[in-house]
């Protein structure tokens, strides 16, 4: 079997229902009390194969937690690790808003729509697969690891017409602020999802901060990808994520040097 065709199911779907709708486990305290409820990175799913070093936030393939299924719209949230040459053979996807970010190396995609592209260090691919879409993702480098994030959010509603975008947001736009990276209206020229999300993302320098406002009602998921940070005091680490509800004012301050992805969720 060739390096890229190998295979780990990327279908997780087998604990939380397609709309979400169900009771969220990380979502359990009373209306009006403020909650930050921490995953931390070592609690994460995990699984190496040797070719693919992987974590999962929520229940994922193989790895299937009743206590950790989603949170609102957002499903998956894996951090991968493939190796040199190595990568998911072509699968299948529908009615799920798919979002990676590369942080270190390259990724190539190929898709039933025709897409054909290689993500690189701080760019952004969405794709909607909708009524259905096919792709493969490997690495093409012959001796470098590529590493990012995966997320994974419920569409608005099913049967949406499937489509594909990549955008590289400059690292000047999310130094020490928030750069919107992805929306419904897609704001500011970042990506298009179809969801009553939004995706933002920083780099801060040791000591600097960024605040967010959450209107009344909505949520938000903070995931560090790299480096340290406190959220609203409270201290978080490389791969630590944290559900917010019940709040209206966030502030990120980082400890070290630090990327840190913020997800605004209905």
């Amino acid at each position: 079997m060739p390096p890229h065709s190998r295979r780990v199911s990327r279908c997780p779907l087998t604990v939380a229902s397609w709309h979400g709708d169900e009771a969220d486990p990380l979502q359990t305290g009373k209306k009006g009390e403020v909650m930050i409820r921490v995953r931390k990175a070592e609690d994460r799913g995990h699984a190496n194969h040797g070719w693919l070093d992987t974590y999962h936030t929520f229940s994922f393939s193989t790895y299937q937690d009743p206590e950790h299924t989603k949170f609102r719209s957002l499903r998956v949230m894996n951090e991968d690790f493939v190796a040199a040459g190595q990568g998911f053979g072509t699968h299948p996807h529908q009615d799920m808003e798919i979002v990676t970010y590369v942080l270190e190396g390259a990724l190539e995609h190929k898709d039933s729509m025709g897409n054909g592209e290689v993500l690189r260090p701080g760019e952004f691919q969405r794709m909607s697969a909708g009524t259905g879409i096919t792709h493969s993702e490997f690495n093409p480098s012959s001796d470098q690891p590529v590493h990012l994030y995966q997320i994974w959010l419920f569409p608005e509603r099913k049967g949406i017409e499937p489509s594909y975008e990549q955008k590289q947001f400059a690292v000047e736009e999310r130094h020490n602020r928030l750069r919107l990276v992805a929306s419904r209206d897609a704001a500011e020229g970042a990506l298009l999802i179809h969801q009553d999300a939004r995706i933002l993302l920083s780099s801060l320098d040791e000591g600097r901060s960024v605040n967010h406002s959450l209107e009344p009602g909505r949520h938000a998921w903070l995931q560090v990808l790299r480096g340290a940070v406190t959220l609203n005091g409270q201290p978080l680490h490389p791969g630590d994520g944290a559900a917010v509800s019940e709040e209206t004012a966030l502030e990120i301050v980082a400890s070290q040097p630090a990327d840190v992805m913020l997800l605004d969720l209905n």
